[in-house]
């Protein structure tokens, strides 16, 4: 039963998700481009195509995972609605099992409802861009698998490979699997299920892993880290422009290419400090796997290609998970991750247009926007490493064994 703090953060999140409920379904209009239409349009064409038996491999948008197919086919088990109807109640059950996952941890010893307030407050920032993507539902596969946590290993390790296999991301979630012994189980556990899905996926239809060509040619997306560059080059006489390409409004012209290269490097620059991190940590805590996963995520999203809105969804809903453990050290790049979040909301959509302008407005939008991102990744970073790698000269603690962290749990 939900104490006081439950009932507040339940009715808070009720008013805020009937709010964007009236968004998406378009009885309340918010300014700049229509965020439904990707529902509305891609969603549903691609669902057309899928319920054939086929993935839609003449779409260069299709980017995703196999299992990606049965976020896209969820609708067709409410045919009594629409189709963007049905997706929208959908992303509505996913967030409400999410936030009854946060509160039902929060009331367990060394738990606090912190986690839950993240989450209701992160998504209702968003705007509705929150319930127009799919990625809602990924997440929510995601907390599952972490607050699952060290008691049922076996069990988040097929949550978070499965949530691969939808959205490659919570891949990233075993990276703070503790060292060998039984915390092997989530990786192996994640490893079948990934294995096993995709087998099944890629002999049921055909074309399962297009997708990845189709990642591949993408390009510097005009939200990105690496696409500030291009917005100040524009009022210096760039003579490049501003297109929708694959699925995204992109830069396109001299010098795209070699800022791509360098947000990837970036990104494999952040694989070798994660390497690097597990190879030198010694000190696990019932916190760690958390914190390393919003670390990586708050890395690779901060270094990607493509920062489109509802990544954002992925960092709210880590960030929650790390604020529902009361010993969390994470509470500063959460805050930084929920003001980016509100900030994301602004620049998209209600000043998109001035984004793509490469204006002032839009300028300082994104500067702030990712600025913010770049700033909770090095804090998150400094943070895990700070607790969990010993100090040159210090004496080695050892980790707490898997069992002992199953009973702080």
């Amino acid at each position: 039963m939900a104490g006081a703090g439950g009932l507040r953060i339940l009715a808070v999140w009720t008013l805020t998700r009937a709010l964007l409920l009236l968004c998406v379904l378009r009885v309340i209009v918010t300014p700049g481009p229509d965020v439904t239409s990707d529902v509305t349009y891609i969603y549903q064409g691609w669902y057309e195509v899928l319920r054939t038996g086929t993935f839609p491999l003449d779409d260069v948008t299709w980017q995703y995972p196999p299992a990606a197919a049965l976020a896209v086919l969820a609708p067709g088990a409410l045919p009594f609605l629409g189709y963007p109807a049905a997706f929208y109640l959908l992303t509505c059950v996913a967030d409400a099992a999410v936030t009854s996952l946060l509160l039902y941890a929060g009331e367990r010893p060394g738990r606090t409802p912190r986690g839950a307030w993240v989450w209701t407050a992160g998504v209702a920032l968003l705007g509705p861009t929150a319930y127009a993507r799919y990625d809602l539902m990924v997440t929510a596969l995601a907390v599952a698998a972490l607050l699952a946590g060290a008691r049922r290993a076996r069990a988040a390790g097929v949550l978070a490979g499965f949530g691969a296999l939808v959205k490659v991301w919570p891949a990233l979630l075993l990276v703070g699997a503790e060292h060998g012994g039984p915390a092997r189980r989530p990786r192996h556990a994640a490893a079948a299920s990934a294995g096993a899905g995709a087998v099944v996926l890629a002999a049921a239809m055909p074309g399962a892993f297009a997708f990845l060509a189709f990642q591949r040619d993408r390009g510097t997306e005009v939200e990105s880290l690496g696409a500030l560059v291009f917005h100040v080059a524009r009022h210096l006489g760039w003579p490049g422009s501003v297109r929708l390409n694959y699925g995204s409004v992109e830069f396109l012209g001299p010098y795209v290419a070699v800022v791509s290269a360098a947000a990837q490097a970036l990104t494999a620059a952040a694989f070798g400090w994660l390497l690097l991190w597990r190879l030198r940590a010694r000190t696990w805590t019932v916190t760690t796997p958390a914190d390393a996963a919003f670390a990586a995520v708050l890395l690779f999203t901060a270094t990607s290609r493509v920062i489109s809105p509802q990544y954002m969804l992925w960092l709210v809903g880590l960030a929650a998970v790390c604020l529902a453990y009361r010993e969390s050290r994470m509470a500063v790049p959460a805050r930084l991750v929920l003001a980016a979040t509100f900030v994301t909301f602004l620049e998209f959509p209600v000043w998109f247009s001035h984004v793509v302008a490469s204006d002032a407005l839009g300028l300082t939008l994104l500067a702030v926007r990712n600025g913010l991102l770049v700033a909770a990744a090095v804090l998150a970073c400094r943070t895990l490493w700070r607790r969990t790698v010993p100090r040159p000269g210090a004496e080695l603690s050892p980790a707490p064994a898997a069992d002992t962290l199953a009973s702080a749990r």
